[in-house]
């Protein structure tokens, strides 16, 4: 879990040394501001080791919702719907321990119009299932349902990015999807509208996208077989205003 934070890029929790001998989840939380050298917040957040978690900067604070704590060695035990938050990295306080939206790993969360969004994700072994509902709040404590199945198909390992002031959602996959390579929008997280392009990147998940220079980037991923390539998209001012009816 990665995110930009007062100046400085952080790094949290994650998994170790895949399935061999030790390997394990982390809680570590780790920060730098020249990608050289790295000082550690703490060696054991108070949050429980996990991976694939929701991590976002929202209000002068570091949040972490959700994920899951195994890797698969867990069942559905494993994720969490908790939602921690912490000024420095170091100190972490509970917003709350159980979310009304589902324990979920591999979701994405963004931050729009004053507000913290998550939304999909699910879990990949030992029982496969896929999300699309999206959530909000203004206080990672009270969270409203905006809509409990959101137009693109339920998925996991995807990206998501604010352009435009929409929130994006960038590929992914199912079980019974398989890779993805749709792109939707939203300015309310109810209404979505469905990026229709001749050009567009292979279907694909566990991919990176960001936004820079005005552009959104989309990175990598695993487009059947393993990516290294780089796309980017820059869309005119008013395109999200244009007449397109969304679903």
């Amino acid at each position: 879990m990665t995110l930009v934070f007062d100046d400085r890029m952080w790094l949290m929790g994650g998994w170790f040394n895949g399935l061999l001998p030790g390997c394990s989840a982390s809680s570590e939380v780790w920060s730098s501001s020249d990608g050289l050298s790295w000082k550690q917040a703490t060696a054991r957040a108070s949050w429980s080791p996990r991976l694939a978690a929701g991590a976002i900067a929202f209000q002068d604070k570091m949040w972490i919702l959700g994920g899951i704590e195994n890797y698969f060695l867990g069942d559905d035990t494993s994720l969490r719907n908790d939602v921690w938050c912490s000024t420095d990295g170091e100190t972490w306080e509970l917003a709350t321990e159980q979310a009304p939206w589902s324990p979920r790993a591999f979701h994405q969360a963004v931050v729009l119009d004053g507000k913290m969004w998550v939304f999909g994700g699910g879990n990949y072994v030992p029982r496969h299932f896929a999300l699309n509902d999206v959530w909000c709040s203004e206080d990672g404590v009270e969270w409203t349902l905006v809509r409990e199945n959101a137009p693109w198909e339920p998925r996991l390992w995807f990206s998501s990015v604010v352009y435009r002031n929409r929130i994006w959602v960038l590929g992914g996959w199912s079980q019974e999807e398989g890779n993805m390579g749709d792109v939707w929008c939203s300015a309310d997280g109810e209404h979505w509208t469905c990026l229709k392009s001749e050009v567009l990147w292979r279907p694909r998940h566990e991919h990176s996208a960001f936004v820079f220079q005005d552009r959104i980037w989309v990175a990598g991923g695993h487009a059947a077989p393993l990516s290294s390539e780089v796309w980017s998209l820059h869309l005119p001012v008013g395109w999200c205003e244009d007449a397109r009816v969304p679903i």
